[in-house]
């Protein structure tokens, strides 16, 4: 759970003014139209600039070695539970989460432990491992798609689902009392998820155990194992970034300084690339770079391999006066802050437990040396310091989170610009593929990505896709984060609903747009769907809401139209974006998800994206970026500030799905008058057969 600052954060101001949706990673094993399905257990328990070379998503992806057949143990888990009982170990259970140190919803490959030993390839989920059971948890968004990759030696958890337990309960029930379960405390777990599982745990009498030394699944990967990232960190350039790196460090010491604190740890790669406007491609689709960063009151340390910081990027750091460091310093530089008596702040939401227990352990050093106790402080933002002798800490979310979050001018026109060449890129592929489809042309799922991808990189300041593009036909649609993989993938079937999300990285900006199609004559049933989506899409969109309301609040009214017939999606509604950074980005969301209090606030980017999901038959979404504006209304309750939207994406939505009899006339009118925006801001960059489609596609509808 979040606690974030208001508005009037020294951050947000721009000078001299002065906290999880539908998807997440996308790397989903494809289907087959012949291939027999695996069997699979399902649990229903009763007791989240340099030049680039962009590849296609199949060349960046590996292939799953394929799973052993059912009748025989699976030899990943098999080499994994030989080490349970090693000197040093001695455990009965194991976690494999889904993350890397930093807590990233993308990571590189050489991280992706949970996929390794599992095969689920999903961005969320986490696997556990006893001496005779193994299962995985995942949220809805993936059901489908860990049905197809899981063989039978893993129980499928549908977290969420009735009647299905945590993988706290979980262990709990199935381990005798006295159980030891083991994680990598490194890197993997958050400090807070750590002490929470250990505490959950303990009502069963088991223990924590942290293993340091060394990563259980790394141990049986070997060599097989992908190596680590080293591709150069390019400097963001000011006219994107819109403010320098010198004022958004002095912000954040205004912001320590008014805490009491003396320094900073920050993990969360996409704070540390916004607040010192770097640059990376150690994740593909996003542009970060494997790094820690430590801002004091009189100074900031970088940790990264030196490998990947240019003679630019050194000179670009040093008029900041940032200092690099070795990325595996960070726990020494940690503990030579307790010895100084630091008042760090830590967020322990998200700096991995490895951080945080070495910073105790050093203060703990420091209070026996000096025969004083370590001190903590857990006070909110409104609480005021005592000063207190020795090294303290101060438990805060990270004030970069809600900064980076609100957009300054020039982060919103690059995203505007980059938005609309875009929508180009896409209104040339749409007339592409209707052709080609009219044509009776035989085309796979990843022809159609891949060939999306060839129009995108034409576009000026393309870099990369911005996640695994979802190019789902038919049944394939209803996999919420569906991948084709090429020995695998489905025809387009012209008389099907085809899904397209997809998204690209621009050196001025991050697009995600969905848009669901169909080539031939949909069914009265498909177009009531595609309707009520479109209904949900339209009512968020015209939103207006008071200041300081939270992105929960306004989920209902996206699925309002579906709740209205029975339906409903398995997926937030909305998540952040960032400005040439993660396509998914907090501390904001537009979710069912109660626990995200964070209002939206004027500059914040969020999508829009409802949906519906018939499995094995199709699926609908329909995708638009938005940013948070100031509203005019005639009143002002309150004397406070109300908000709306502001389109990004200006791609046409398909009439010929709609139902027109269940929309209202204002909802046509909606429609109409988004077409005519579509029309005016994009067809000036087009010309020939695409500006046709264009026009033919942004026909308004006679009422």
């Amino acid at each position: 759970m979040q606690r974030l600052l208001v508005s009037t954060h020294p951050l947000l101001l721009p000078p001299p003014l002065a906290a999880f949706s539908c998807r997440q990673i996308r790397r989903i094993l494809p289907q087959s139209r012949t291939a027999k399905p695996p069997s699979f257990s399902v649990c229903n328990c009763s007791s989240n600039s340099s030049t680039f070379k962009v590849k296609t998503s199949s060349e960046l992806r590996s292939t799953q070695a394929s799973s052993s057949t059912d009748s025989q143990p699976d030899p990943k888990l098999t080499a994994l539970r030989r080490l349970f009982s090693n000197p040093g170990i001695a455990i009965d259970a194991y976690i494999i989460p889904s993350h890397d140190a930093h807590q990233s919803e993308f990571i590189a490959e050489c991280y992706m432990r949970r996929a390794y030993i599992s095969g689920f390839t999903g961005s969320a989920g986490t696997a556990v491992v006893t001496k005779d059971k193994a299962a995985l948890w995942t949220d809805g968004r993936y059901f489908l798609q860990a049905e197809k990759q899981l063989t039978s030696s893993w129980i499928l958890m549908r977290a969420g689902n009735p009647g299905v337990p945590t993988t706290s309960q979980w262990l709990n029930d199935v381990l005798p009392p006295g159980g030891r379960v083991g994680i990598d405390p490194q890197f993997l777990f958050t400090s807070d998820a750590a002490e929470e599982l250990k505490q959950v745990i303990s009502y069963n009498n088991h223990e924590l155990v942290y293993l340091y030394n060394s990563n259980l699944v790394d141990e049986i990967w070997k060599d097989n194992r992908p190596q680590p990232p080293n591709k150069p960190v390019r400097v963001h350039d000011l006219k994107y970034a819109g403010l320098d790196v010198s004022s958004k460090l002095s912000n954040l010491r205004t912001e320590l300084a008014g805490a009491g604190s003396s320094a900073i740890v920050i993990s969360m790669l996409d704070e540390i690339a916004w607040l010192l406007n770097l640059r990376g491609s150690d994740i593909p689709h996003s542009p970060v770079v494997y790094a820690y960063l430590i801002v004091e009151i009189d100074g900031a340390k970088l940790f990264i391999d030196d490998s990947k910081v240019t003679e630019e990027v050194s000179d670009h750091l040093k008029k900041a006066s940032v200092e690099l460091r070795p990325y595996s310093s960070i726990i020494s530089e940690i503990e030579s802050l307790a010895a100084q008596g630091a008042a760090l702040w830590l967020d322990t939401s998200s700096v991995n437990a490895a951080i945080v227990n070495a910073y105790k352990a050093a203060c703990d050093r420091y209070g026996q040396n000096h025969e004083k106790k370590h001190k903590t402080r857990t006070q909110g933002f409104d609480g005021s310091n005592e000063q207190l002798d020795g090294p303290t800490t101060l438990h805060r979310c990270s004030p970069v989170s809600l900064a980076k979050a609100i957009k300054n001018e020039q982060e919103l026109e690059g995203m505007k610009s980059c938005h609309l060449r875009d929508a180009a890129a896409i209104c040339q592929f749409w007339d592409w593929l209707e052709t080609e489809i009219s044509n009776n042309r035989t085309l796979t799922e990843v022809d159609v990505s891949d060939k999306l991808l060839q129009f995108r990189s034409k576009q000026a300041g393309f870099l990369d896709t911005s996640f695994d593009t979802i190019s789902g036909s038919g049944p394939n649609g209803a996999i919420i984060h569906y991948r084709p993989e090429p020995e695998s993938c489905s025809i387009v079937d012209a008389n099907k609903l085809f899904l397209l999300d997809s998204g690209a990285q621009y050196v001025d900006g991050t697009t995600d747009i969905t848009r669901t199609v169909h080539f031939g004559e949909p069914t009265s049933r498909e177009k009531e769907c595609f309707s009520r989506v479109l209904q949900g899409h339209i009512a968020l969109d015209q939103l207006v809401f008071p200041e300081n309301t939270p992105g929960f609040v306004m989920d209902a009214f996206a699925r309002s139209s579906l709740w209205k017939v029975g339906l409903d999606y398995r997926h937030g509604t909305g998540h952040g974006v960032g400005a040439a950074l993660n396509v998914h980005e907090g501390p904001q969301s537009i979710s069912y998800r109660y626990g995200n209090l964070t209002p939206l606030v004027n500059g914040m980017i969020v999508s829009n994206e409802p949906g519906y999901y018939e499995d094995h038959a199709f699926g609908i979404r329909i995708e638009n970026l938005l940013y948070v504006r100031s509203a005019e209304t005639p009143n002002r309750f309150g004397g406070i500030e109300y908000l709306g939207f502001e389109k990004l994406t200006y791609v046409p939505i398909q009439i010929k799905l709609l139902d027109l009899s269940l929309l209202s006339a204002a909802e046509i009118d909606w429609l109409n008058n988004y077409h005519s925006q579509v029309w005016e801001k994009v067809s000036r960059l087009l010309d020939g057969s695409a500006r046709q489609w264009l026009w033919d596609n942004t026909r308004p509808i006679m009422q």
